[in-house]
């Protein structure tokens, strides 16, 4: 859709542009889509969610093995623009990959419900590489809607059928956030949400009534989501397990939300940037100790 690809070429903050260029690699990327909490509320404070899409497999061997059963690889960086720190987390996966999800044709949830909502296309190869993560994306929308009409009422309003969607979703996926989060996701971008989903039930040829904005979708050859559901969360704690082992970049993650969220800073030491795991019940205690030095000190 050719709205999908205006959006993904809307011009982000020069500091996120930069942070792109700095992760790319021009002889592996095809592009690098920026997304999340951070471009909704322009806050570039926190941590920054990019997804880096491959021409080819990023690992081989029995990292490549395991990056093909359970993608993305994650990774966590940090780079200095115009002397301030810039935090990235980055989902590294092919574009050929992160098509075939986008499409529906996994029982993953993650790339469709995440990349339906706004996303930009910070950094691209060449003119093929943008148009082909557009088509992605694009393909995640249509999914998407084809989801909501499954799980949304028997009619109404665009916004009942997006909120049934996030919230089936997030229930679905193993999160931190419970699923009242979807209702922020959706209103953020409400109308935009209302203009897509026709647009979106056309392409992905659901029929459908529009009375005044009163939809009514037709039930018949909608997508299911049983099986969907079961698997969402095994998927993602076997995700947050592959992560305990290749998270590249984990420590420094771990000591920056440790650092932000209690104000105690734990060094990061060469045995725990290469150790994470074996170095965690060390930093552990030494942020139990600082904790209870404060509490005497107050």
């Amino acid at each position: 859709m050719t709205r999908i690809d205006a959006e993904l070429a809307m011009p982000a903050p020069d500091a996120v542009v930069a942070l792109a260029a700095a992760l790319a690699d021009p002889a592996r990327d095809a592009a690098i889509l920026y997304y999340g909490s951070t471009l909704r509320t322009g806050d570039l404070s926190g941590i920054l969610d990019f997804y880096r899409l491959t021409r080819r497999p990023h690992r081989r061997g029995v990292r490549g093995l395991l990056e093909a059963a359970l993608w993305p690889e994650v990774s966590y960086h940090e780079v200095e623009h115009g002397g301030v720190t810039l935090r990235a987390k980055v989902a590294t996966l092919p574009l050929k990959v992160f098509r075939r999800a986008a499409e529906g044709r996994t029982l993953d949830t993650t790339i469709w419900a995440r990349f339906v909502q706004p996303a930009q296309r910070v950094w691209s190869a060449d003119a093929a590489a943008a148009g082909a993560a557009a088509e992605a994306c694009a393909a995640a929308v249509v999914t998407a809607a084809r989801y909501a009409a499954a799980l949304g009422p028997g009619n109404g309003p665009a916004d009942a059928f997006w909120t049934a969607l996030f919230r089936r979703t997030y229930a679905a996926e193993f999160r931190v956030e419970s699923a009242g989060r979807a209702d922020t996701v959706m209103a953020a971008a409400a109308a935009r949400y209302a203009d897509l989903l026709p647009l979106a039930w056309a392409v992905g040829g659901v029929a459908f009534e529009n009375r005044a904005g009163d939809l009514q979708p037709a039930k018949a050859g909608l997508p299911g989501w049983t099986l969907v559901s079961l698997a969402g969360k095994p998927l993602n704690i076997a995700r947050l397990a592959k992560a305990a082992f290749t998270f590249e970049g984990a420590a420094r993650y771990a000591a920056w939300k440790v650092e932000r969220h209690t104000g105690i800073r734990i060094p990061v030491t060469p045995f725990a940037e290469r150790y994470p795991l074996l170095a965690a019940p060390g930093a552990w205690l030494r942020l139990r100790r600082e904790q209870a030095a404060r509490s005497k000190r107050t």
